[in-house]
């Protein structure tokens, strides 16, 4: 393999019904700085059937190029045509780095596209960077420049990995959602488009789809809340997310909590932070009752204000929150919904 033949960051764009996923404008913000440390440019990989007017949308999040796979066979998610799409067009480009959202959807794409291309995936990562591998020089072995570093949570997220992939190419890995920025939007800003088809020739292994059948969710997606109200094992019984409830509601927030809370059956998985649930960014989070395992606080360090209350005084929660209050949340948490609420209503 000549790994001088590849070349540029490439992001794959996860659309669902003709509408592009967060997590493709998320990888395509990360992108952008990878891109900048290694003076080259960002593409984004569009499969799918009748996608092309959705290039504009990328470019805007910082495509400089779009490739467009479009086909008939690529109008729903099935794992081959899909497989045979993306592996396709990293054979023809070459890219350099190629990066796929941890979805559903690109946890079984994933996978499958690295192993065809014969190159290696670090799955589920956190943080993405450019720099030297190994991290620290070796007497003896060469220590090899602008590799792109990949880290995730490993054992349970008891420890961190860092990850290289020195001698194959492309560098893949999935991303988690919600751990990357997405840059603001450019109105107006063009892509080249380029329409790519490697031809399709259905076979035993093209799924057929008999239906579909969409969920339709009764709660608000914490990845999108503003607010946050998160509740621990602490809080003592499902009863008592009443309370966190109504400090949500003055707030205008969203419930969520942790994974000990879901594992006792009290809250559903969508509403889970952490680890082994989601990764949320919003501007407030209201930690209540939650010790502070490096599992959970890997979903939610990077709000940014985190109010922690819990009687523990020594609870690992304390070294990342902005503000601690240490105590009975069941006192301290209905006074200040009450404050809350007192505050609001003499400023209408």
């Amino acid at each position: 393999m000549n790994l001088e033949e590849y070349k540029g960051v490439y992001v794959f764009a996860q659309q669902v019904d003709n509408e592009i996923s967060s997590i493709a404008f998320e990888l395509l913000g990360k992108a952008k700085d990878l891109a900048k440390d290694l003076s080259t440019d960002v593409t984004a990989v569009l499969i799918g059937s009748g996608v092309k007017d959705l290039a504009d949308q990328l470019a805007e999040y910082g495509a400089d190029k779009v490739i467009v796979v479009d086909d008939p066979e690529l109008k729903d998610y099935r794992t081959e045509p899909y497989a045979h799409a993306l592996a396709s067009v990293i054979n023809q480009y070459k890219p350099e780095i190629m990066l796929v959202g941890a979805t559903a959807i690109g946890r079984d794409l994933g996978p499958r596209v690295s192993a065809r291309v014969a190159t290696g995936l670090t799955a589920d990562c956190t943080v993405l960077e450019i720099g030297d591998f190994p991290l620290q020089a070796v007497p003896g072995q060469e220590q090899l420049h602008n590799q792109l570093l990949m880290t995730r949570p490993a054992f349970g997220g008891n420890t961190i990995a860092t990850i290289a992939c020195p001698y194959n190419r492309p560098q893949m890995a999935t991303v988690r959602a919600g751990v990357m920025q997405k840059i603001t939007p450019v109105k107006g800003a063009k892509a080249v488009v380029e329409e790519f088809n490697p031809g399709f020739t259905p076979d035993n292994k093209y799924v057929e789809i008999l239906d579909i059948v969409k969920s339709v969710a009764e709660t608000v997606d914490i990845m999108d809340a503003k607010i946050l109200v998160s509740g621990g094992r602490g809080v003592g019984s499902p009863e008592n997310f009443k309370i966190l409830e109504d400090l949500a509601e003055v707030l205008g927030g969203t419930v969520s909590c942790s994974r000990a809370v879901v594992d006792s059956g009290w809250k559903p998985k969508d509403l889970q932070v952490g680890q082994t649930g989601k990764t949320v960014r919003p501007n407030v989070y209201f930690a209540i009752g939650i010790s502070g395992a490096i599992q959970h606080v890997a979903g939610m360090e990077e709000s940014d204000i985190i109010v922690a209350i819990n009687k523990d005084a020594d609870a690992p929660i304390f070294d990342v929150a902005d503000y601690g209050v240490v105590g009975d949340l069941n006192k301290i948490v209905p006074k200040l919904t009450e404050a809350l609420k007192a505050e609001i209503a003499a400023s209408k």
